[in-house]
């Protein structure tokens, strides 16, 4: 459905959503993973998904425009039944001339007063229907939405549980980064900087105390939970004012961590301790860090609503090329910056600037609590969005959604919400390994999602299209990788990264 002109936003904005999107708990994973593989290797693989990644939002992108043009010719078929077209070769336009006459040839009525079809109850009656407008962004349509279009039943069952599982693993990461990060703070007085997960059963919380540092994660954990679980079962709406916001944020506490840790590099120089030297390169830890980054560069699923509302599409493909440039760039400061200035770098990043009991500065020690709670903030504002996603996929994957009305109770407004957050609490519930997590989610379910559903989805739609609109109109949204060649590296990669995970 075509938006109107309160609902756009400027192309700026649109940059700012999608980077928004894009730099979340991957980004705080990355430095961890980037460890393991060596700075060199881990520069040149960032480098190499980050252009992997934008190559298939281009393939996402391009089946957006030709779902509008699939969308648009329906349309004007419905048209066509009711008004005679006549096409002009030189504008490349088709002018409605006279009205066929549904009563008869004496009722006077232009247009059958029977006609109810949504997507033409929404196309403005002009009296022109110009070719070239067929391919276009004006309607946001999902990507289930796609997979319904141009998917069979098989392929459209395999989506939804790809999608389901990929949440499932946000869903996870989620609930485990912040029970960690409010554990830290809360057993800040007994938390040195060489701890591991698995000290975490044996450390007390405190000195005196009966708690593990295992077991006070399970309890913030189980108390994240009960906060913010409930939201699952109701609707929550993001708001742009929200989205700009936690931009902000993000920028702040990214900026921060890198000064921090530029500052531990300019200071070593001065000092007599022996500088940190990391591995340059370490292929046992690429299957770690692929997962990371595809993670890390996720935005697939959500395009439609990011894209659907700016205002100036015509710089799109400018606005991608940007933010992925800016990202890839961000991403390698931050971890070069962080590789360099701690010889151990926790799964999650933010863990390494946790509060220190013998810090004096009220200052510093007001920024260590902002970056320790950085993850809380940001993440929880995230969990019932991503909570809601979840149980409306899974009610799409086993319900029949045009009569879910027709489901009790129990199982549309109990059940489902309970199915999405309770498999990320048990799951969460025996393991705080956030880089476990995020390498799972992304080299499975997110491979999914990020290459193989592009990759099928641009191919079925472009031959949809050849075959129903044909090939003397031009999608302007078309991705530059037009070849085949493209489709087959992308979707040849995935194998490739799990043989080397079994090794």
């Amino acid at each position: 459905m075509p938006r109107s002109a309160q609902e756009e936003f400027p192309t700026w904005v649109g940059f700012v959503f999608i980077f928004n999107l894009i730099v979340g708990t991957g980004a705080l994973t990355l430095p961890s993973a980037f460890s393991h593989a060596g700075w060199v290797l881990g520069s040149v693989l960032i480098v190499v998904l980050a252009f992997a990644s934008y190559m298939t939002v281009t393939f996402v992108i391009e089946t957006m425009a030709c779902a509008n043009a699939i969308q648009n010719w329906k349309r004007l078929q419905f048209l066509k039944r009711d008004r005679v077209l006549e096409h002009d070769e030189d504008s490349n336009v088709e002018t409605m001339t006279e009205p066929l006459l549904v009563g008869g040839a004496g009722s006077g009525s232009a247009v059958d007063d029977n006609l109810t079809d949504a997507s033409v109850e929404h196309m403005p009656l002009n009296i022109m229907y110009c070719r070239n407008q067929y391919y276009s962004l004006s309607s946001k349509i999902e990507l289930g939405e796609m997979a319904n279009l141009f998917f069979g039943r098989v392929g459209r069952f395999l989506f939804y549980f790809c999608l389901a599982v990929y949440l499932y693993g946000d869903l996870s990461i989620y609930s485990a980064a912040v029970a960690k990060s409010l554990r830290d703070v809360i057993c800040v007085h007994n938390h040195s900087g060489n701890d591991t997960d698995g000290d975490d059963v044996t450390i007390r919380c405190w000195e005196d105390s009966a708690l593990s540092r295992f077991d006070t994660y399970r309890l913030c954990l189980i108390a994240f939970i009960g906060v913010l679980g409930p939201f699952a079962f109701f609707n929550v709406q993001k708001t742009k004012y929200l989205q700009l916001v936690t931009v902000l944020f993000r920028w702040l506490a990214f900026t921060v961590m890198i000064s921090i840790a530029v500052h531990r590099l300019v200071a070593a120089q001065s000092s007599q301790d022996p500088p940190i030297i990391p591995k340059r390169a370490d292929v046992n830890g690429i299957p770690y860090l692929i997962g990371t980054c595809i993670y890390s560069f996720m935005c697939h699923h959500s395009l439609p609503s990011l894209l659907t509302p700016i205002a100036n599409k015509r710089k799109l493909k400018s606005l991608i090329s940007a933010d992925y440039g800016l990202i890839a760039a961000f991403y390698l400061s931050l971890a070069l910056t962080g590789i360099f200035a701690f010889a151990d770098i926790k799964d999650l990043y933010t863990l390494n600037f946790v509060p220190n009991s013998d810090q004096d500065s009220g200052f510093l020690k007001a920024i260590e609590y902002f970056l320790a709670l950085f993850p809380v903030f940001t993440l929880s504002a995230s969990f019932p969005i991503i909570a809601i996603t979840l149980r409306s996929n899974l009610q799409t994957l086993f319900l029949d959604t045009t009569q879910l009305e027709s489901y009790n109770f129990f199982l549309r407004r109990v059940f489902f919400p309970l199915l999405a957050i309770l498999p990320p609490i048990v799951i969460c519930f025996f393991t705080e390994s956030v880089i476990s997590l995020v390498g799972f989610t992304g080299c499975y379910a997110g491979t999914g999602i990020q290459y193989l559903i592009p990759v099928f989805l641009v191919y079925s739609a472009r031959r949809t299209c050849e075959a129903m609109i044909g090939r003397g109109i031009i999608n302007d949204f078309r991705s530059p990788f037009k070849g085949n060649f493209w489709l087959v590296a992308i979707a040849e990669s995935p194998r490739h990264v799990k043989n080397r995970r079994k090794k």
